[in-house]
């Protein structure tokens, strides 16, 4: 891996430090798809994991957590649902209105993701004495909820 002094010339040495750690992270987010079937692409796991999180909701509102347009999520979701990991319904409200949601066995992968993501960060945070492993825990917390403030990214879905 590149190391943080390898930075470009006049880039901010605090940007350099978080494209680094995007690095690290898009890594450990890249080897815990692996955890899904081999059938299973990094975008439908994407989409499991936001969907799990966000529960039964229109296609349209996926989406848009997802930042992506709403046909990608539909040919995404036709896969999954031939997997049996998605299941498409109506809106009792509206019945034009489809939605999605992870069945039993889509949640069954992302339990099994959420695990193995949840034990690289653990070692990642092991690898800290205990005042560095809290304050990155802070400054996590402090950048999801910065990011939650901006436009351009939105609330953090994964």
């Amino acid at each position: 891996m590149q190391s943080l002094d390898d930075a470009a010339p006049g880039t901010d040495p605090d940007v350099a430090a978080l494209d680094g750690l995007t690095v690290v992270l898009v890594g450990i987010a890249w080897e815990c798809a692996h955890a899904a079937p081999p059938e299973v692409s990094f975008p439908q796991t994407r989409l499991l994991l936001v969907l799990d999180r966000l529960g039964r909701v229109p296609s349209s509102q996926l989406a848009a957590a997802m930042g992506v347009s709403a046909s990608s999520v539909t040919r995404l979701a036709d896969r999954l649902e031939a997997l049996g990991y998605v299941a498409r319904g109506r809106s009792a409200g509206n019945r034009s209105v489809v939605t999605l949601e992870v069945t039993e066995a889509g949640q069954e992968i992302v339990g099994r993701m959420l695990d193995r993501r949840h034990a690289a960060l653990g070692a990642l945070l092991d690898q800290l004495p205990p005042a560095q492993r809290e304050a990155a825990a802070t400054a996590a917390r402090r950048l999801v909820h910065a990011a939650a403030t901006l436009p351009a990214l939105g609330p953090a879905p994964l």
